[in-house]
């Protein structure tokens, strides 16, 4: 019988076994909490982004990590790989931190609020590395405040702040309806500020396949005003709020690879940041799922050129992992890419649930993960393990299924590969695991974002020539 763990290093230390302690997690599906999972349906929901406008509500399922203090752009350049050379007030970066052994950690967007002020917001991998680096000496003050609670059983859920998406190809003209006048169209990623129904929000110039859109926050208390003002001026250009089932979704056609596992399981320098961590947390319950399995947890870290983000590395200043990632040849490196699943496939898969038992692993829509760090084998014509699919799930606007993958670099576009659906033995203990076959689904490797491709080649080709 184990002592309890009073956190996450005793619980390595007990188990002994990270993959197999993550694989068998019992914290079921990730879960993007409050806001509900469908306003009409999540087939609507996703058109709306495509077709007219949708109002995404990002208040409650992402960290907000305050840091401010005169070593807060410190704290920041010793852990990204991104420069931060040019990084003036009203700019926002997608921060990529990565461990010692050049593992990324997580990835999330950084706001320049003020002079001295930053807010990061994403997953908290992040949030929790930025609040432990920042314990480390630096004239900071790291305020996280967590996401809200993935049940909260109508408990009052509060926030700092509200945060919305205005996106799509009527966004901007919701947004200068709400505005009351023309607002400037900024460059991607800066930052300025609108009126709505009254109240002064803060906005970040985002933006889904290619058309312009918005990123707004400001406090928590002005949400139902601020939200409902949205909806009424944003009725007549077809704007839909869209619900936590679509919301998750809609990375799929935006390319973005929303969870890696952070690659924080064994650097002997992180040793003292696990023994900060919980026995409870992310980090020790984050359920690693799908067909590749590995004894070792290493083989299921990536790099930043593995998840597109190659050039956000730069080497102007020094940060923690920079001496691995000068040790890789970018050239060498799996890259990120759109698998498109064959229609035939699918439909068998998604036959599985009537099918005689044991079946497939269930195949949700639109969003068909079934752990926080997703790991599926993309195998060729001859079996051999050519990458890995991260982020699997369905889009009504392509009407096809897709994932996000990372692949060896001589896998051209176009190429026909498969991707292993399901566990080994039946499946792992997780619980929303039940016993299932694998099923090697074909797929045709596509740009990321999405963009539909012939398949060019089938048999040989891609695979000899690498040999040569």
């Amino acid at each position: 019988m184990h002592m309890t763990a009073k956190n996450l290093q005793e619980l390595l230390d007990q188990t002994g076994d990270t993959v197999g302690m993550l694989r068998n997690s019992q914290i079921g599906t990730y879960i993007y909490p409050v806001v509900p999972s469908e306003f009409t349906n999540w087939r609507r929901e996703q058109k709306a982004w495509r077709e007219t406008a949708v109002l995404f509500d990002q208040s409650h399922h992402m960290y907000n990590t305050w840091i401010s203090g005169p070593d807060a752009l410190k704290l920041i350049s010793d852990t990204g790989i991104n420069s931060v050379a040019n990084f003036p007030v009203n700019m926002a970066k997608q921060f990529v931190p990565v461990s010692p052994e050049g593992g990324v950690i997580g990835d999330g967007i950084l706001f320049h609020l003020s002079e001295d002020e930053y807010v990061f917001v994403g997953r908290a991998p992040v949030a929790n590395w930025l609040e432990f680096q920042g314990s480390k000496g630096y004239d900071v003050e790291v305020r996280n405040d967590p996401r809200s609670s993935s049940r909260p059983y109508g408990k009052a859920v509060s926030r700092d702040v509200w945060r919305f998406q205005i996106q799509g190809p009527n966004a901007w003209p919701v947004i200068e309806k709400l505005h009351g006048g023309d607002l400037e169209q900024l460059k991607f990623f800066r930052m300025s500020e609108m009126n709505i129904g009254g109240e002064k929000v803060r906005t970040l110039r985002h933006g889904m396949a290619g058309a312009p859109g918005l990123e707004i926050w400001g406090p928590y208390e002005s949400y139902e005003k601020v939200r409902d003002t949205i909806l009424e001026a944003g009725a007549e250009f077809g704007l839909e709020p869209c619900g936590s089932r679509a919301y998750s979704s809609n990375t799929l056609e935006s390319g973005w690879i929303p969870s890696p596992l952070p690659a924080i399981y064994t650097a002997d320098e992180l040793r003292e940041y696990r023994e900060w961590l919980p026995a409870n947390g992310y980090e020790a319950t984050n359920a690693l799922a799908g067909s590749f399995v590995s004894d070792k947890i290493e083989d299921y870290y990536l790099n930043p050129w593995e998840l597109g983000y190659g050039s956000f590395v730069k080497f102007d200043h020094d940060f923690i992992g920079r001496e691995a990632l000068e040790a890789i040849d970018p050239a060498t490196q799996r890259r990120k890419v759109t698998l498109a699943w064959n229609d035939e496939d699918l439909t068998k898969v998604l036959g599985g649930i009537v099918a005689p038992a044991p079946g497939y692993q269930v195949f949700d829509l639109p969003n068909a993960n079934y752990g926080s760090s997703n790991f599926d084998s993309v195998i060729d014509a001859d079996g051999t393990v050519v990458g890995a699919s991260l982020f699997t799930g369905y889009s009504a606007n392509e009407r096809k299924g897709l994932s996000l993958a990372t692949v060896d670099p001589n896998v051209p576009v176009g190429a026909e590969v498969r991707v292993v659906w399901g566990e080994p033995d039946g499946g792992s203990g997780k619980s929303n695991v039940e016993p299932h076959e694998q099923f090697a689904v074909r797929a045709v490797v596509s740009p990321a974002p999405y963009a539909e491709t012939a398949r060019t080649e089938y048999h040989g080709g891609w695979r000899s020539a690498a040999a040569s």
